[in-house]
């Protein structure tokens, strides 16, 4: 058996996407004018599949802020936060993390998938029990693998499920690790936090919740869903990342002051070179810009809004509730993808997103909104969607 072999039928399904068209697998954005436009090839886009939620990417102060710090301290670290990795800005980083979540530790990692890979993978380990949403992210379950916990899976946000295996555990309940998602990532639904809250005061357990999708986007002051729903108390490890509204790279946890002995047991922090410092300037330049700037919030949701309720009169199929993230559920995924070909064509960018990274075995047609997205861009969306409608 060849090395790849196992691979033959996912490299032909790839192999008939790329000679029939533009591929969605890797799509080459050939240049990025601003938040919410580019180019791909010859064809000028409005950028409607990103995860860029507030509209940072090109925020003046934390180019210059991340400028700065590329003069100053170099390319990169060249070590891990256990080595050299460990500036003074990304102390100062982890320091204004936990003060912006109102908590007393903050960890900074390198990417927010190896924030959950080392927070994770350091608590689940052989003889923990971990209690996960089935439409968790490939970082939770690659970390609950990694570890050597009991992985349990309840059904995506039904807390019933959840207390139904819980009772199941006995006094092993007590000591499990529950992990949820703020909005999750590819229906733009949340999580029944308080339910699942509730749950845990009853029957014990520790809560993790990856504020992802809804850090920046959810709460009075942007600290994600356990802020919106008044939990914050009740969730024992915030995880989030760089990537969506903070528009850089890097990852994070919050918790209480014992939470800093990961760093000591955590191998994907240990062994993983540093965040840049001109990543963590700009991280740190965005933080206060969301700290300082609430009306962002109000304009990704205006424009949420907006995109949501325009597709449903149209009579596409939506996800469950109105979010950042408007999914259109599609039939097949050739359509899918002939969908998806023909609204680049006409100038509208999105993600195609197929089984098995779609739940449910559905084709997607993941369209996210910014707060950066007027609402004459809105509108054009909305009208290309209705021209396909119709042709």
């Amino acid at each position: 058996m060849g090395l790849y072999d196992r691979f033959t039928r996912l490299a032909k399904d790839r192999d008939q996407f790329q000679t029939s068209g533009i591929n969605p697998f890797g799509t080459c954005i050939d240049e990025i004018y601003s938040a919410t436009e580019g180019r791909i090839g010859d064809q000028k886009i409005i950028l409607a599949g990103t995860n860029n939620y507030l509209g940072l990417t090109f925020n003046a102060q934390a180019i210059a802020a991340g400028q700065a710090a590329l003069a100053a301290q170099g390319t990169g670290t060249t070590g891990s936060r256990m080595a050299n990795g460990s500036y003074g800005p990304h102390l100062q980083l982890e320091h204004e993390i936990a003060e912006f979540f109102d908590r007393p530790s903050s960890i900074v990692f390198s990417t927010g998938y190896t924030a959950n890979l080392g927070v994770i993978s350091a608590l689940a380990v052989p003889g923990a029990v971990v209690l996960l949403d089935a439409d968790s992210h490939a970082s939770i379950y690659d970390a609950c693998t990694l570890g050597g916990a009991e992985i349990i899976r309840f059904r995506h946000n039904a807390a019933s499920d959840l207390e139904r295996r819980m009772v199941r555990l006995g006094e092993r309940a007590r000591d499990a690790i529950i992990i949820v998602e703020g909005i999750y990532s590819m229906l733009g639904d949340v999580a029944p936090l308080a339910e699942i809250v509730d749950i845990k005061r009853r029957l014990g357990g520790y809560l993790i919740v990856d504020e992802a999708h809804s850090f920046g986007v959810l709460g009075k002051h942007g600290r994600g869903l356990a802020e919106e729903v008044g939990v914050e108390a009740d969730v024992d490890i915030i995880v989030g990342t760089f990537s969506k509204s903070l528009a850089a790279i890097g990852g994070f946890a919050v918790g209480n002051k014992e939470m800093d002995v990961l760093r000591y047991a955590s191998r994907p922090y240990i062994f993983t070179a540093s965040p840049s410092p001109s990543s963590i300037a700009s991280v740190r330049s965005s933080l206060k810009t969301i700290a300082q700037h609430p009306e962002l919030r109000e304009k990704l949701w205006s424009n949420a809004h907006r995109l949501y309720e325009g597709l449903k009169a149209l009579g596409y199929e939506l996800g469950p509730n109105i979010s950042p993230v408007v999914p259109v559920v599609i039939g097949s995924k050739e359509e899918g993808l002939r969908f998806w070909r023909e609204l680049i064509s006409r100038g509208v960018y999105v993600n195609l997103v197929l089984p098995p990274a779609a739940p449910a075995g559905i084709t997607l047609l993941r369209c996210s909104v910014n707060a950066a997205h007027s609402d004459e861009q809105i509108d054009t969306i909305i009208k290309v969607f209705a021209d396909m409608k119709n042709q």
